[in-house]
């Protein structure tokens, strides 16, 4: 930590890491100080690569710290759904799919519910809870360890129960891109079932906000060459582009509805 950062500010940033995103009105209320105490302390912050400015507030910087997962959940919200939305639609009724961890996978599956007679195989808790009592699905959960932090089932029992499968499509998300086309993650436990996936599926399907192209982790799950299709809100790398173009992957934008967007607030 920044030794210039005072005390509010580092309660700021606990409780950004927490929600994923604060606002100014939030915080002048929760520590009695003024808007403007609060925006010059967002700056500050944000001139430190702590986190980074939106329109009314602040949210998590991108960077190489993995934020909590419900955190991640209200980060690029608007754009996660459409991301969803437009996947979904790529999955035809009577399929096959898996469904890994993620906030954005989560978005595929809610929009999943006007599908007819899927077979979904998943190691994402949440996606199980969203789609168990669809009518017209049918849901396998792998068996395994439970990652507290976000429901994922992870670990050698959850790679070989996938592995028994081949199914028609993938959903996979990833926590970093790299210029060069390599998706990364944190664990690599669940690197592990993320390749178990992708090995099993006959098309893989990335989903991503721009954010992500950002961001940086650790470890390697695969490359966007492995990729029938990518759905993101945007693509402002032209090398990735160029990539997906090679590679001839499905590049899908999205973009968002403008009134959802958080665009940095240039008059604070």
């Amino acid at each position: 930590m920044n030794e210039h950062v005072s005390q509010r500010q580092q309660d700021i940033l606990a409780l950004a890491r927490q929600q994923g995103r604060v606002s100014v009105e939030d915080l002048a209320a929760r520590f009695d100080v003024t808007p403007q105490t609060i925006r010059k302390d967002l700056n500050e912050l944000c001139d430190s690569r702590l986190l980074s400015r939106i329109h009314g507030g602040a949210v998590v910087a991108s960077g190489v710290e993995n934020v909590s997962y419900e955190a991640r959940r209200l980060v690029a919200h608007a754009e996660k759904r459409a991301i969803g939305a437009a996947a979904a639609r790529l999955i035809p009724d009577n399929a096959s799919l898996f469904i890994n961890i993620g906030t954005t996978t989560e978005e595929v599956a809610r929009a999943l519910g006007d599908h007819q007679d899927l077979l979904v195989i998943t190691n994402n808790l949440n996606v199980a809870t969203l789609l168990y009592r669809h009518p017209k699905m049918s849901l396998i959960v792998a068996g395994g360890p439970v990652r507290r932090a976000d429901g994922a089932v992870i670990g050698s029992a959850a790679v070989d129960f996938i592995s028994q499968f081949k199914v028609d499509y993938a959903v996979i998300g990833a926590s970093a891109i790299d210029e060069d086309g390599t998706l990364l993650d944190f664990d690599y436990r669940e690197v592990r079932v993320a390749r178990a996936i992708i090995e099993n599926a006959r098309r893989v399907i990335l989903v991503a906000d721009k954010l992500k192209l950002e961001r940086s982790a650790p470890i390697r799950v695969g490359h966007v060459g492995e990729l029938d299709a990518f759905v993101t809100d945007a693509l402002p790398s032209a090398a990735l582009r160029e990539l997906c173009l090679r590679h001839r992957v499905e590049l899908i934008e999205t973009g968002t509805d403008p009134a959802a967007q958080e665009t940095p607030d240039a008059a604070e």
